[in-house]
């Protein structure tokens, strides 16, 4: 599953998301990282309501992709648990997230993702450990990275507060290996997908600048992410 970040040493008035205004339909600056890190600002309980990530939980989804170079449609599956265990990245204690991708059926990729939520509410994405596999084996570690690494910062997997249409927000800071950055496209949606339909979801555009790849993805209130539509396919919730 393709995550989220931010970054930037920009100030930020609030990790909330900044409403359009009378006659203001541009986009917005991205909501960035704070100048100086304070693990005191940050906790493991991760209650935002568009990204709540209780220990135990776990979410399975399901979808269909189309292979570009070959044409081949193959089955997904990505499945992701809340661990119990924490640990601790650029000083800060985060929660350790499990996200495993399968196509066809195969284990291809197996990722500890890291989050803590800020004192505002916004859930910051502090980096990724990857083990890319082939026929079982890893064969790699491609995409990994972490806050406080070289001139990683940690990244907004979601802002806190009212999300408004247009904020922006960066859900990775890692130069030359993950930039990802997301813009709310609309709010109030109703979406409908194999574990039933949700209400009041944000509809967001994620767009990747290292590969110019762009994706268009749904979060829920007390479910959080729920749908995912690109080129190639889609992906959708069937339990959580």
């Amino acid at each position: 599953m393709k995550t989220f970040n931010l970054g930037g040493l920009l100030l930020v008035l609030a990790a909330t998301g900044i409403a359009c205004g009378p006659g203001d339909t541009g986009e917005k600056t991205p909501t960035g990282t704070p100048a100086a890190i304070d693990p005191a600002d940050f906790q493991t309980t991760i209650d935002n309501p568009l990204y709540p990530l209780a220990p135990g939980s776990a979410w399975v989804y399901e979808g269909e992709e189309v292979d570009p170079d070959t044409g081949e449609t193959f089955t997904t599956r990505v499945e992701v648990t809340v661990l119990t265990e924490t640990d601790t990245v650029a000083g800060v204690e985060v929660l350790v997230v499990k996200d495993e991708a399968f196509e066809d059926g195969e284990l291809i990729e197996s990722t500890l993702d890291y989050y803590a939520q800020h004192k505002d509410g916004s859930v910051y994405y502090f980096g990724e450990r990857v083990d890319n596999y082939e026929n079982g084996e890893v064969v790699n570690h491609n995409g990994s990275w972490l806050a406080g690494e070289g001139d990683n910062l940690p990244g907004i997997a979601m802002p806190g507060g009212d999300v408004s249409v247009g904020a922006v927000f960066e859900q990775e800071k890692a130069p030359g290996i993950a930039e990802d950055r997301s813009t709310v496209l609309s709010v109030g949606e109703t979406v409908t997908v194999p574990a039933g339909t949700f209400e009041d979801c944000i509809k967001t555009r994620d767009e990747n600048p290292l590969d110019q790849a762009t994706e268009t993805k749904f979060f829920c209130p007390g479910v959080g992410f729920v749908r995912e539509e690109f080129e190639e396919g889609d992906l959708s919730l069937v339990s959580y």
